[in-house]
């Protein structure tokens, strides 16, 4: 570990581990050497170990004195990250890792996500697994894989495997808030066939940046621009635009913080663009204060799309719901559905636009797919789903919890925050597969997840960890 780090010596394991799994890259769709690194862990500690074709890697520990008649205890953490990188940062994240750094309290990640989301989960379960003097019941520590790109992998786990039916999913990010119940959502695919015209002139470069961003379930409801919209915004406004080539966002539950569009515009296009950046800087100023539209000169062109195509991009981009559809009548403060526009771009095969859609009403969701389906196909367009996962309901009695709560309130002297969220958990795809199922999912401070801006609080992580400790013990 880095010795110039300021950790005490009872969570130097966990940043041990976390600074190794840091080395290895493991953006979504990339886990098979993450997979790799946990199946030579479990040999070289003598634990059993299973690893299935979805890069889904379960290890199991013995219980330790005393503890042998106890049920066993699932934990369980992904081992995909959100992979971005600032504009500016020239790592390949498929093939290099992460450059970490500890900015007093908090641990970054120089150019690039941190991945703490959810790197501390398989830090901690392997310190613990690590750890030959903890007390706990059995221990079935499940490593999941592609989390982020639709619960692809905990979707593909054989449940079966599994003895134990309490879960504690490390997948939160607020020390003292205990998750009990989530969103369910969809990936939405709409796409636009385009055709290109001869055309003659030098074009411009439309670029929307200075954005927050953020996740798409955890931050939505902060009304933050999303910049896919903001582009769609400009190509409105600028009369007889016609679309070279478009391009914007890095992931579909990020809120899209950057976008670009080569156009050939009129002559009075950054007049206009100016005039609309002063009304979205004020429209936004609370919530996205550095948003900034630029027009550069980019290259001469011989072709571009055509003027009803251009049409058709603008339309999807300004004119499809975004953001907060609607909240909890249940409970007031919690985003019930929503969706985000999250990648578009433009190649050989037309117009792509991803979408993130959440909710924790079936009804909801499915209401929201028609919608988008219609509007595509209205503009003959096509329309399909993937990585559905469903919601986690919030089980009124909960022994986990209740244990998990009144370990809390030993060890900080005040009760923990029990939360049902709009993010999604694997925790609903286990709720449909185990019978009695019982889990909470909790995390240390981690902040402004799934951006470069991302941070873990070192001393929350540290306090969790012994919270962690002493909850194993008492189960």
């Amino acid at each position: 570990m880095n010795t110039s780090w300021n950790i005490s010596e009872k969570c130097k394991e966990v940043f041990a581990f976390f600074e190794e799994i840091s080395a290895i890259p493991h953006g979504s769709g990339n886990t098979d050497a993450i997979a790799s690194y946990l199946e030579a862990f479990a040999h070289a500690h003598g634990l059993a170990c299973e690893r299935d074709a979805a890069n889904n890697v379960l290890i199991r520990k013995a219980a330790s004195a005393g503890y042998e008649a106890h049920k066993p205890i699932i934990l369980q953490g992904h081992t995909d990250m959100v992979a971005l990188k600032e504009p500016t940062c020239q790592k390949d994240m498929t093939r290099e890792g992460l450059d970490l750094y500890v900015d007093g309290d908090f641990l970054r990640a120089r150019g690039t996500t941190l991945g703490a989301d959810d790197g501390i989960a398989v830090a901690y379960m392997l310190a613990i697994l690590a750890d030959g003097t903890l007390p706990h019941p059995p221990i079935e520590a499940l490593f999941t894989s592609d989390e982020e790109i639709g619960l692809l992998g905990v979707a593909a786990f054989d449940t079966s495997l599994l003895e134990g039916s309490m879960l504690i999913n490390i997948d939160s990010d607020g020390e003292g808030v205990f998750t009990a119940g989530c969103a369910g959502g969809v990936r939405c695919d709409l796409t636009l066939p385009l055709r290109k015209q001869a055309v003659q002139g030098v074009a411009r470069r439309i670029t929307v940046s200075g954005l927050l961003g953020g996740h798409s379930g955890v931050e939505i409801h902060k009304g933050r621009a999303n910049a896919l919209r903001i582009l769609g915004e400009c190509l409105r406004a600028l009369d007889g635009v016609r679309i070279v080539s478009l391009s914007g966002g890095q992931a579909d539950n990020a809120i899209a913080s950057g976008a670009t569009a080569t156009v050939l515009c009129p002559a009075d296009a950054e007049k206009t663009l100016k005039t609309l950046e002063a009304q979205l800087r004020a429209r936004y100023a609370t919530v996205d204060p550095t948003l900034t539209v630029t027009l550069t000169e980019a290259k001469e062109v011989t072709e571009a799309y055509t003027a009803e195509d251009c049409a058709r991009i603008t339309s999807l981009l300004t004119e499809l719901p975004n953001g907060v559809i609607a909240m909890s009548a249940a409970i007031p403060t919690l985003v019930e559905t929503s969706l985000n526009a999250g990648m578009a771009h433009t190649d050989e095969d037309g117009f792509s636009l991803c979408i993130s859609v959440r909710s924790s009403k079936e009804a909801g969701k499915d209401a929201l797919c028609a919608t988008l389906r219609e509007a595509v196909e209205r503009t003959g367009g096509s329309f399909s789903m993937r990585g559905a996962y469903p919601a986690w309901e919030y089980r009124e009695s909960s022994p986990l919890r209740e244990a998990a709560c009144r370990v809390f309130r030993t060890m900080y002297g005040k009760d923990a925050e029990t939360v049902v969220i709009h993010a999604g958990l694997e925790c609903g795809v286990f709720a449909g597969k185990i019978a009695d199922f019982d889990a909470i999912s909790l995390g240390p401070d981690n902040f402004d997840l799934h951006t470069p801006e991302e941070h873990l609080s070192i001393s929350s992580t540290e306090r969790v960890y012994a919270f962690l400790r002493q909850l194993l013990a008492a189960l």
